[in-house]
């Protein structure tokens, strides 16, 4: 699950990498349009890994004490 989550943060970022710097949505592109069921679908399996993340970096803290 960690894995999956650390995928899915990284296609986040890079996604949000491509809109800062040349304004192009992959995702959007991907799946047609931000207002698609899929795209709507990946955002919110983004936002879900991001949060589930939040875990992850807590846990190494916990690891290196």
């Amino acid at each position: 699950m960690d894995k999956l989550a650390l995928i899915l943060v990284i296609i986040g970022a890079l996604n949000w990498g491509l809109i800062g710097l040349f304004q192009f949505d992959l995702v959007a592109t991907l799946f047609g349009g931000q207002d698609s069921l899929i795209s709507r679908i990946v955002y919110t399996l983004v936002g879900l890994a991001g949060i589930y993340s939040i875990k992850l970096l807590f846990s190494e803290r916990e690891r290196a004490s």
